[in-house]
């Protein structure tokens, strides 16, 4: 191993940008720990480094922002434990860093068991980590069958009451990322869009509608076709 993790997290302390820094919370970002690194410039670092299970544990446990999002880059999806996952995910403290690390969480084995675990979990990085799993898996699982996206729907209608505004977006999102997979889902996932909006909760309605808006859309329907 060429790199260790003194070495990177002063690497990516001298890349430190306070002006970024301050701006992070204008985004919904939790700049705590933060050093304002963006990610082409944490991809680039993680290009250079390759990948490595145990850096990224040690990088983890930094509790730097960047360098967790970084360790989510170089960590070895076949090598991740489902007790990693579930120590990971009760870390999030801000979206991004929830979204990042969830593009490695899909490729582990238990994407779909996480994603419906923790859609039934209060805290609101952990649930907005389920639906940001099925947003990603709707889109780069190319093998998975319509029924394994089909048997998220009662977990979206269900949560769709949840105002918080990460959890609420997430659910947005993974609504529109399995309508638009396909013209079969797409159907479904409308009808259950509708159904959603006739629920008693302003939350719902705005997912809904927001999901309705472009599953219905021209360009979403002549992509399908």
């Amino acid at each position: 191993m060429t790199d260790n993790v003194h070495d990177i997290l002063m690497r990516l302390k001298a890349l430190s940008n306070p002006k970024a820094v301050s701006g992070m919370s204008g985004f919904g970002i939790n700049p705590k720990d933060a050093y304002g690194i963006s990610i082409p410039q944490l991809r680039k670092i993680a290009k250079g480094i390759g990948r490595d299970h145990e850096l990224a544990k040690q990088l983890w446990g930094s509790r730097i922002h960047e360098a967790r999002i970084l360790a989510s880059y170089i960590d070895e999806p076949m090598k991740v434990t489902e007790a990693q996952l579930e120590k990971w995910v009760k870390d999030f403290d801000s979206w991004d860093v929830c979204d990042q690390v969830c593009d490695l969480f899909e490729e582990t084995p238990y994407a779909y068991k996480k994603a419906t675990e923790w859609s039934s979990r209060k805290e609101e990085f952990v649930k907005r980590a389920a639906f940001a799993l099925i947003a990603g898996l709707a889109v780069h699982d190319k093998k998975a069958s319509d029924n394994q996206f089909e048997q998220f729907f009662p977990i979206i209608k269900h949560e769709a009451t949840d105002d918080r505004n990460f959890v609420k977006k997430a659910v947005n999102w993974a609504l529109r990322n399995i309508g638009k997979r396909n013209k079969r889902l797409n159907a479904k996932a409308i009808k259950l869009a509708r159904g959603i909006h006739k629920m008693d909760s302003k939350t719902a309605k705005w997912i809904a509608s927001d999901a309705l808006r472009e599953l219905t859309s021209q360009a979403i329907q002549k992509r399908l076709r």
